[in-house]
């Protein structure tokens, strides 16, 4: 938006010591600092004004926020809003589309009475092309001093990619990135004929049509390698007798951080592009390295590579080391989350194989469960063990104690393992190797049955724990029985409902009658708080609570919170709210976690709300008075009158 008519132009010496305070500027010489001053205007902004639209505003401005503070959001096609950036005093915005030349990229909308300094676009882009320290900070992805000191600065650059906006993973669309036109090849044509067009043509897969004109199938090079000349089959076989179906398909609007992590899941390297229900062309993780430069799917094919144990154990260091790579790229919380999950997983995954592999076929069907913060797919840097084995039910004695001996010995040596990978022990011994957890399917249904039938402070305490269960390995029909079983329970059992709803209001967010911060008086962790059981166990703990009384299956926080607004539970700007608190929580105790590891030191939740900047502490309270309104909807809803 152009300024407004309220827009005037300063007092020079207080342009001038404000861009001597911020970075890049102060990186200029008085008499520079001095030209750019005499190109500003002030103006003010009320609380809830929308500077930029995203799409339609022109961006003839950089923005200098003197006081107060902004948020940048992106709105897609279904009027979704996805939370980017908060930026307080002394930060900027408008820089990247005023480089691109594009209208506003991102919604930013006040956050409070605020005043920007408005630097015009001509007098930006001299100075830009003009003084390389300027240009490196703007220009470049990451500067060799930037990368030095970025983890101490995030709290600046909160939610910011490595320029303004410039995100890749989490803004580029699988259309945009996905190269070339489509190739296909009929079902019944030979392998051969593939090859050929395939080294013609000098790509990896083609897509299979069926005799209707639709695509039934993909071949790819390794299929031909792996499954012809590696088995000594002839060249004349068919294509649909070595394709694989269905084909895997990805959205062309969708974003590539979704198609990276469906390849990743599913261990693939291609997927076909879908827009308006017709296939159009084929990303693959090769499109998707060219175009990003790095790729969390190095570590995936490090971690698949491995063919013993030991190999493992170095590789969960790596994993925030690619975290710190999506931050740059301006991931969100749950984004990263469900990054650091899909590796975790695989680590789990590649060394679950190789114990079966050890130990030969189990004597009966079984899912290896995650729990917890790894069954919600929540984990950050700092994540204990919490896992249990479910196997089948079986009368056979025989094979009732070959089960018992089997999975004793698997998930001891399993668990040996995952701590030698950089996994803690369970303090409370919420793990396979505890034979409590380690039971057939009809005693987990009769722990759920008494934990809500029987309500106790230890009941709900397991709740917490044992109720956000998923699959990782093994038998998913197990993990599902289960899952069903407990909803069938949940849903009916009111008492525990109320147990579970007077657990979650017996505690208060961290702040005083003056809203002022309640930090740790004394003690190692003085004049700071625990983010975690201080602020998003309430969010965990309302969601779960709201899900089971509903049925919904989901286990992830951010995902029960949406299908509880979708299915019209939770009202959408009460929703809203939630989850935009609960995923700047996230983020706080994420960045905070990750600076602790490039500081090496032990990665914690103790956060010092005197290290941020006003506009982060404003917005922590924010999010701790949004928890006193689910506590509120929570007596309500569940009419709890008596606290």
């Amino acid at each position: 938006m152009p300024y407004s008519d309220d827009a005037h132009h300063p007092d020079l010496t207080l342009v001038t010591d404000f861009l001597r305070s911020i970075h890049p500027f102060k990186s200029l010489s008085t008499a520079g600092i001095k030209r750019l001053a005499r190109r500003c205007v002030v103006d003010f902004f009320p609380k809830g004004t929308k500077i930029f639209r995203q799409g339609e505003t022109r961006v003839d401005h950089l923005y200098l926020i003197q006081k107060g503070g902004v948020k940048s959001y992106l709105m897609d096609e279904e009027g979704e809003i996805t939370l980017k950036d908060y930026r307080g005093e002394g930060e900027h915005f408008g820089a990247l589309p005023i480089i691109q030349g594009t209208r506003a990229n991102l919604t930013v909308e006040t956050v409070e009475d605020t005043f920007c300094f408005l630097l015009d676009k001509d007098a930006f882009l001299e100075v830009l092309h003009g003084n390389r320290e300027i240009s490196r900070y703007y220009l470049q992805t990451m500067s060799a001093k930037m990368v030095k000191n970025v983890y101490a600065e995030l709290r600046h650059h909160r939610m910011a990619p490595r320029t303004e906006g410039a995100l890749f993973l989490f803004s580029a669309r699988v259309a945009d990135v996905a190269k070339g036109r489509l190739y296909t090849i009929a079902r019944d044509a030979d392998v051969q004929e593939a090859a050929v067009i395939m080294s013609e043509r000098m790509i990896g897969s083609l897509l299979v049509e069926d005799g209707d004109g639709g695509i039934c199938g993909i071949v790819t090079d390794k299929d031909i390698r792996g499954k012809i000349v590696a088995k000594g089959r002839p060249l004349s076989t068919p294509v649909g007798d070595i394709m694989a179906a269905p084909v895997q398909t990805i959205r062309g609007q969708a974003i590539c951080f979704d198609a990276l992590l469906t390849m990743i899941k599913k261990r693939i390297h291609h997927l076909a592009v879908e827009d308006q229900g017709r296939i159009t062309r084929v990303i693959t993780t090769h499109d998707i390295m060219v175009a990003q430069g790095t790729s969390p799917l190095y570590m995936f094919r490090e971690i698949m590579a491995q063919r013993r144990p030991e190999g493992l154990y170095d590789l969960s260091n790596k994993v925030h080391k690619v975290v710190r790579s999506l931050i740059e790229e301006g991931a969100k919380a749950y984004n990263i989350t469900r990054m650091i999950t899909v590796l975790n997983d695989h680590i789990l995954e590649r060394l679950l194989a190789m114990m079966n592999e050890e130990f030969g076929p189990p004597p009966l069907p079984y899912t290896w469960l995650s729990l917890g913060s790894e069954g919600r797919r929540e984990q950050t840097f700092k994540t204990d063990q919490d896992n249990a084995i479910v196997y089948a039910d079986t009368r056979e004695p025989a094979r009732i104690e070959a089960a018992e001996k089997y999975f004793r010995v698997f998930a001891e040596t399993t668990i040996g393992h995952l701590v030698r990978c950089g996994y803690p022990l369970c303090p409370g011994d919420v793990m396979a190797s505890n034979i409590r957890w380690r039971q057939p399917l009809s005693t987990w249904k009769g722990y759920f049955s008494k934990w809500c039938r029987t309500p106790t402070p230890e009941s709900v305490l397991n709740s917490t724990i044992f109720f956000d269960f998923r699959n990782v390995a093994g038998d998913s029909g197990l993990t599902a029985e289960l899952r069903e079983h407990l909803r069938g329970l949940a849903g009916r059992a009111d008492i525990f409902q109320l147990y579970l709803a007077r657990h979650f209001l017996a505690s208060r967010p961290p702040m005083s009658f003056f809203r002022n911060f309640i930090v740790e008086k004394d003690g190692e962790h003085k004049n700071t708080l625990d983010i975690k059981k201080k602020g998003l166990v309430f969010f965990v703990d309302f969601a779960r609570l709201f899900a089971l009384k509903h049925g919904v299956a989901e286990t992830n926080t951010l995902d029960r919170l949406r299908q509880l607004r979708d299915d019209r539970h939770l009202g959408g700007d009460l929703a809203t709210e939630i989850i935009e608190a609960y995923e700047f929580l996230m983020h706080i105790r994420l960045v905070h976690q990750l600076r602790k590891l490039e500081n090496d030191e032990e990665p914690d939740n103790y956060i010092n709300p005197a290290d941020l900047s006003d506009l982060e502490r404003q917005t922590l309270k924010e999010a701790f008075g949004v928890i006193n309104r689910m506590q509120e909807f929570t007596k309500q809803t569940l009419r709890i009158t008596d606290m």
